[in-house]
């Protein structure tokens, strides 16, 4: 059973105007309640039950938006900035009116997995401190990786403010070689989200990040047909799958 709303919050909702613009095409007769033409933009609609139609196309009501983002580097996670480009600038202006927010941020010149949904709870259980949401990335790194880090990134290491991190899970994919010049290739999986926290991490035991991409977060995949700045909406199954990881 759904709940009833005002007709005009509805449909601003749904984007189609400003509370003022949909009374005026509420009054010019362009809004239908099933078959019954209304000219009270203040009714009280179950969206979910009563079939609303305007100009004769049925309004397909959603209350929630998630969409995965494959951020590209130089674009900022955060819904505005003065200075930079943000995430909610990469998307379709049929987004714009659901007025979705990034869950969580990655740094400005990460790659990689953004959710961005209008779900304040889900996003709240997600970012939870409490909830250990597993976080993993790709990194190349500057510095040979190997036995001595994985060893000391699952006892958890200490940052530059004291802070000692979660044990982590580091997978070295390559070693890389200071000599040869070639940097590492690694995946590590963080239960926690502090500050640039990858990078201070192999700061931690000397090495440098120098580029870095998130590829998961909890149950959710990047999807590898994204390309940079591509997005998409969640699958059903994805989000069922996040919905019972932070329930």
């Amino acid at each position: 059973m759904g709940k009833k709303q005002r007709l005009d919050k509805i449909l601003a909702h749904m984007g189609y105007g400003t509370r003022s613009e949909i009374r005026r095409i509420v009054k010019q007769g362009a809004v239908k309640i099933g078959d019954v033409s209304v000219k009270d933009s203040g009714l009280q609609v179950d969206p979910e039950l009563d079939m609303i139609l305007v100009d004769g196309e049925r309004v397909v009501y959603r209350e929630f938006i998630y969409l995965m983002l494959n951020k590209p580097q130089g674009v900022v996670s955060a819904t505005e900035d003065s200075r930079d480009r943000t995430v909610l600038d990469l998307l379709a202006d049929e987004y714009g009116h659901f007025e979705p927010f990034p869950v969580g941020r990655l740094d400005k010149d990460t790659e990689g997995l953004l959710l961005l949904t209008n779900d304040g709870k889900l996003a709240h259980n997600l970012l939870s401190p409490r909830k250990h949401v597993p976080k993993t990335y790709f990194a190349e790194v500057e510095g040979a990786v190997g036995a001595a880090d994985i060893a000391a990134f699952e006892e958890g290491v200490v940052l530059d403010d004291g802070y000692r991190t979660m044990p982590a899970k580091l997978v070295v994919l390559k070693e890389g070689d200071p000599m040869a010049r070639t940097v590492a290739k690694i995946e590590l999986t963080i239960m926690e989200g502090k500050f640039h926290q990858v990078k201070r991490m192999f700061q931690a035991v000397g090495k440098k990040v120098v580029y870095l991409k998130r590829i998961s977060m909890g149950p959710l995949l990047l999807d590898e047909h994204l390309a940079e700045g591509q997005y998409r909406e969640l699958t059903e199954d994805e989000l069922e799958l996040l919905k019972n990881h932070s329930g």
